[in-house]
């Protein structure tokens, strides 16, 4: 089959690889039908040195179940189903705790000779805990939006989730990329009255308005937390929600946080030491946040795509096949494209 092979930073190459195969009872094969580039995929496509060894990349996908091992029983061949981008068992303390991500059994695709989902089709671990299956079929309309499910939209909602955002509060969302739109959804699916989005694009802030965005700040540094602190008189928000992952975000998080709030960041850090201090300490401010356990919460967020109360598959901007995969990832590191769409 074809997939996507990343050999140094901005070397993608999208080259033949052996067909996926059924090698312990619980896997699954899954041609994939929707696949998607995230903007985590960019921190390996910026600064991979070279190897031999290319890794298999993509982590968001969408497909048809080809093949069932013995022990699969939850899922058959035919079924439409969409994963999350960490596989797992789903039955251990930590799956039925709703931490997925922490299940002994989990693994990120394309590693450990586990395939990617920029490909034709990927072997799936774990099938009955991974793939959850779509009531809809492979040419539905609403499959960009379940996508989402996979990775962004889940996160979004991890990071409103754990902020404790409720109904009535006042929330920052720092980033306007593709995680920040989706936690600017999940801030407005749990009540939130007040939704403030920092980013600078226009377009994809006018998106955010369209999710639910009361307000778009596009200052940064000191400038950005007055406008926020001036919107909400004097006082900052009481949730913010940091979805990009560098330093300089989470700095610009404390800046608008309320005294007595809570910071949920789920942005891949980019740095090793936060800088929560003594003056931050005497604030009482909150740290929370984390990788998302996107499969605690697929099942909780379909019904609100099935019913059309969300669009989330809207921060697809950019579709391409899987030959115009390394585009894909140039546009979207050009911040040409918001996120892309792949239809193998």
């Amino acid at each position: 089959m074809r997939a996507t092979l990343l050999y140094q930073a901005g070397d993608v190459r999208v080259e033949d690889v052996e067909d996926p195969k059924i090698r312990q009872p619980t896997d699954a094969v899954v041609r994939i039908v929707l696949a998607a580039i995230c903007g985590s995929d960019l921190w390996p496509y910026k600064s991979q040195p070279y190897t031999d060894h290319p890794r298999h990349m993509g982590h968001e996908f969408l497909g048809v179940v080809e093949e069932t091992g013995p022990e699969v029983t939850g899922v058959k061949p035919g079924d439409l189903a969409v994963v999350p981008f960490v596989y797992a068992d789903n039955t251990c303390e930590y799956c039925r705790r709703g931490l997925q991500t922490s299940c002994p059994h989990a693994g990120q695709w394309g590693l450990n000779g586990v395939d990617g989902g920029q490909g034709q089709a990927a072997r799936v671990p774990y099938a009955d805990g991974t793939l959850v299956k779509l009531p809809v079929t492979e040419d539905s309309g609403l499959l960009p939006d379940l996508l989402t499910l996979s990775d962004v939209l889940c996160t979004g909602y991890h990071a409103a989730r754990t902020a404790g955002v409720g109904p009535g509060d006042s929330v920052t969302v720092i980033g306007d990329g593709a995680v920040g739109l989706s936690a600017v959804i999940a801030a407005k699916l749990l009540g939130a009255g007040r939704i403030i989005l920092m980013g600078r694009h226009v377009q994809r802030t006018a998106l955010g308005r369209e999710f639910g965005a009361t307000d778009v700040v596009a200052g940064r540094g000191q400038d950005g937390a007055a406008a926020v602190r001036e919107l909400t008189g004097g006082s900052g928000t009481e949730r913010v929600l940091e979805c990009v992952g560098l330093k300089d975000a989470l700095v610009q998080g404390i800046g608008v946080v309320r005294d007595g709030g809570v910071i949920s960041r789920v942005g891949a850090p980019q740095y090793p030491d936060v800088p929560l201090g003594f003056g931050e300490f005497m604030r009482n401010i909150t740290l929370t946040g984390g990788v998302a356990p996107a499969r605690a919460y697929m099942e909780d967020l379909m019904p609100h795509i099935l019913s059309g109360e969300i669009h989330p598959g809207q921060v697809f901007d950019t579709t391409v096949g899987l030959e115009e995969v390394p585009d894909g990832y140039r546009l979207m590191n050009n911040r040409e494209a918001l996120k892309v769409l792949v239809r193998p």
